[in-house]
């Protein structure tokens, strides 16, 4: 779904009632706001827990990660 909104002088935007319900934000919720290829995406952060599983039969091999790349 795509939806047309204005910016403001402060340059806020509104995210219209129906995506967020649809996407369940709320207020004070974190969202992520990047630029690709010259367009603009906003994307509601996924937690860890959310995030597991999602690369079902992904095989790691020793040349994936050098352990000296560690923080």
């Amino acid at each position: 779904m795509a939806a047309m909104v204005v910016v403001s002088p402060k340059f806020q935007i509104v995210i219209p009632k129906e995506l967020r319900v649809k996407l369940e934000i709320r207020p004070g919720q974190k969202m992520l706001i990047y630029e690709m290829d010259g367009s603009l995406y906003v994307d509601v952060p996924k937690s860890i827990r959310e995030l597991r599983g999602i690369a079902p039969g992904l095989r790691w091999t020793e040349d994936d990660r050098d352990r000296s790349d560690r923080f």
